[in-house]
């Protein structure tokens, strides 16, 4: 037990020496910098210490937004076609935007082909978008024919 202590204590005292060796400065670099004022920094210099890749010098872009750029909707993988408040939605089936923008569904409603429907008592939507019942059954707590 004694021997797997040492063997687990010994990389960590290791790494810690190295780590704190690294962090010293060496004799030419100054511990600390002293500015009097007379020269004047810049923004653009990088505050971090190290090495700073071109990726994180870069300013960050705008988001792309469908009411500047429409035609981000209708790029693969997106949320739907339609733009509605800087969000692309799809005013088919989104609950919040069944329609049109800004037309809510009740708590109890779906949004199915563009209307808002209740799948607990629709004979088209029973259970769920386009789920209809057969002839002469009737939709009930989202099954037909129940009971």
């Amino acid at each position: 037990m004694k021997a797997l202590n040492i063997l687990i204590m010994l990389p960590l005292l290791m790494a810690l020496t190295i780590t704190n060796l690294s962090a010293t400065p060496s004799d030419d670099e100054p511990l600390f910098f002293h500015n009097d004022g007379d020269e004047d920094r810049s923004q653009d210099e990088p505050t971090s210490v190290g090495f700073t890749s071109r990726f994180l010098a870069q300013k960050p872009r705008a988001p792309m937004t469908c009411d500047r750029y429409p035609r981000v909707c209708r790029a693969a993988g997106s949320a739907g076609p339609d733009c509605c408040k800087k969000r692309c939605v799809n005013v088919k089936t989104d609950w919040f935007n069944c329609g049109m923008c800004g037309k809510k569904c009740r708590y109890s409603e779906i949004c199915c082909k563009g209307k808002c429907v209740n799948p607990m008592s629709n004979r088209l939507h029973c259970g769920g978008c386009n789920n209809s019942c057969n002839k002469g059954s009737k939709c009930l707590y989202g099954m037909c024919s129940y009971a």
